[in-house]
């Protein structure tokens, strides 16, 4: 049986069983979990913003948001968002899904750690990246309720080791491609005019969050 939330569920369509299908089979069940958290918390999002969404797409963008981790489709030269974007796009084609809204679920992977931008696209860009940064960084994190929290988390376990766990998948997807990690380039140029500059890190915003585990 689907799983839902205030109305929210993954859409009842064979492309959302064939997009549940792939992911489960291609993923660990750590990213699966993951993306389909990052689903409901994206979608919860724009039912609270007042969005228009399209929920296939959404749900699209969501699930194959990390696929660019997975060893069977990391390239050794792109990075890992750009992966991720290819493999949805291959896999719609595949469908028959016209380049309009191939595009738009191509763009909400490859920006969804590019914060500051996706927010003022179109609302599937923007709530794959609001699912990404509640589900990883809990910046939301007191925009949802106890019970919407713990009713996803039921459905998608998030696990108390869930914050080291999920560090150690983004190495393992990257590691092999240190050259695609080129980062903020506004930050390196303050860095270098002003040395007491420490930027904000990843991988303590995701320690220090609200969320347990």
């Amino acid at each position: 049986m689907t799983f839902s939330i205030d109305d929210i569920q993954i859409p009842d369509s064979q492309l959302a069983r064939e997009i549940t299908e792939l992911v489960r089979d291609t993923e660990s069940p750590l990213l699966f979990h993951h993306s389909s958290r990052v689903y409901y918390f994206g979608a919860l999002a724009g039912r609270r913003r007042g969005l228009k969404f399209d929920p296939e797409l959404l749900y699209c963008g969501c699930m194959f948001h990390d696929m660019g981790l997975t060893h069977r489709h990391s390239s050794g030269c792109c990075r890992f968002e750009v992966d991720g974007a290819n493999a949805a796009r291959d896999f719609l084609q595949s469908r028959g899904i016209g380049p309009r809204d191939i595009e738009l679920v191509w763009t909400a992977i490859a920006l969804h750690t590019t914060p500051g931008i996706p927010e003022f696209m179109d609302p599937v860009v923007a709530l794959v990246t609001a699912g990404v940064e509640m589900d990883v960084l809990g910046l939301t994190y007191g925009e949802y309720s106890d019970a919407q929290r713990e009713a996803v988390v039921a459905a998608h376990p998030r696990g108390p080791r869930f914050k080291e766990e999920i560090i150690q998948a983004f190495y393992d997807g990257i590691r092999h491609k240190p050259q695609t990690t080129f980062g903020n380039v506004k930050g390196d140029v303050i860095a270098d005019k002003e040395p007491a500059f420490r930027p904000g890190n990843f991988c303590d915003v995701i320690r220090n969050s609200r969320w347990a585990g």
